[in-house]
């Protein structure tokens, strides 16, 4: 039973990770960076970073652009083995787990095998609360010096799967979808509690404030306003 359904599982990803490229064939990509260096995409990154995504939008970054150079931390829970093998599918590496429980030796396991990626983390997943941000991508951004980059993604026109704690965002044909970087944010080494708190509140910040620039892009975008193209 274990293995059909491994077996179906991964049939399942690839029919989706099949239909969601062909979908994404039909959109118009607007992909904007507050900071030079941190577009996910290029062969050759100067500067590897922690990418800041919440879960219901996850489909947008996966599937807009060729992944060359990127890991994902997935989650051991409900849809993380399916969400693993679609990530695999389009070309991400994969590393199985949590930033909330990471001892020291995981911590030095974890960075070795993304050296040479970013690494994108979901820090609302697997259980919520929906957009709110855990301590997680903080407290491994100060333990190894990689900068977070916050991110955003917004759709024109979109459809919602509900799920039991969120949404996921899939855009729907011949639609516009924007993508958002923020300025990525450096944080200390081997900060205690209460600071690390702060530079939580802070990804938190910028994340909304993203979200809301995004939103209005999209709202834009639909309205046929001149200031999506700003």
């Amino acid at each position: 039973m274990k293995i059909r359904s491994r077996l179906l599982t991964s049939l399942s990803a690839d029919v989706f990770a099949t239909a969601v490229r062909l979908l994404f064939r039909t959109v118009k990509v607007s992909l904007r960076e507050d900071t030079p260096g941190t577009n996910p995409y290029v062969k050759s990154p100067p500067e590897r970073f922690l990418y800041c995504v919440w879960h219901d939008s996850m489909v947008i970054p996966v599937f807009a652009g060729k992944h060359r150079s990127a890991a994902a931390l997935t989650s051991r829970h409900g849809d993380g083995l399916f969400v693993a093998q679609v990530l695999r599918k389009v070309g991400m590496s994969i590393i199985r787990g949590s930033t909330n429980h990471i001892g020291p030796g995981a911590m030095r396991q974890l960075m070795r095998a993304v050296e040479d990626k970013h690494l994108v983390i979901t820090p609302d997943g697997p259980r919520g609360p929906r957009r709110q941000m855990s301590k997680g991508i903080a407290f491994l951004a100060s333990r190894t010096g990689r900068a977070v980059v916050p991110t955003a993604f917004s759709c024109a026109r979109c459809w919602r799967i509900r799920g039991s704690w969120t949404d996921l965002v899939i855009p729907k044909p011949f639609t516009k979808v924007f993508l958002l970087g923020g300025e990525p944010i450096r944080i200390p080494p081997d900060l205690g509690s209460e600071q690390l708190q702060q530079y939580v509140d802070r990804i938190q910040a910028e994340m909304d404030r993203l979200n809301d620039a995004a939103e209005l892009l999209s709202q834009a975008a639909r309205s046929g306003s001149p200031a999506e193209s700003r």
